[in-house]
């Protein structure tokens, strides 16, 4: 049985296999190993604990070898790797985490919001104190933070985070929309309270 585990520098390690094993493994290695900083990074903002970000990413990785053989070559491994991290995330919540994570029906109806790369709120959040911004992106619901993190971080285009949350792109630019400006929001009240604090 193969064993995967994280090495001395975090990072993922396999073990030894049989040699008829060797192609898919080397397969799934050169293509899945180039993304383990990007989804232990995503795992810890999504998990808020280290520990709990490095069994999830260890369960990811398990799971994606357990699956390569069904994997589509030539479609996007990124978007499938952080779909089956997100999708083992939910499955460690409990109900009512799940429950939180879902946006409720009024947050995706009416018009869809524009979104643009560059908006007042990227532009606040890239010369905000790093704290406050991380602070604020801490207190978004789980299926706003994992949107403005898969967008503004991970630089993903909105169709690939929509198949990654499996949900349409209007969802995308809505949850983008309403996450920057709860940000916006969250920074701009933060630096009021530090001015008033001297």
């Amino acid at each position: 049985m193969r064993h995967v585990g994280f090495g001395s520098q975090g990072m993922v390690r396999f073990g030894a296999s049989s040699s008829q094993d060797d192609q898919p493994l080397a397969g799934f290695e050169e293509l899945a190993m180039p993304l383990f900083d990007s989804l232990y990074n995503f795992a810890r903002w999504i998990a808020h604990n280290p520990h709990d970000a490095e069994d999830l990413v260890q369960e990811t990785y398990l799971k994606a070898l357990r699956s390569f053989a069904s994997f589509q070559l030539g479609t996007n491994f990124r978007a499938w790797m952080f779909q089956i991290l997100r999708n083992t995330f939910l499955g460690s919540c409990s109900t009512l985490e799940r429950r939180m994570t879902v946006a409720l029906d009024s947050e995706d109806t009416g018009p869809e919001l524009a979104v643009d790369t560059e908006t007042p709120e990227t532009v606040l959040m890239n010369r905000s104190n790093s704290q406050l911004v991380q602070r604020a992106i801490d207190d978004l619901p789980v299926h706003y933070r994992e949107t403005l993190l898969l967008c503004e971080v991970e630089e993903m285009s909105y169709q690939e985070i929509a198949e990654i949350l499996s949900i349409p792109t209007g969802t995308v630019m809505s949850r983008l929309a309403r996450a920057r400006k709860s940000v916006r929001e969250t920074v701009c009240r933060g630096e009021i309270f530090d001015e008033a604090a001297f």
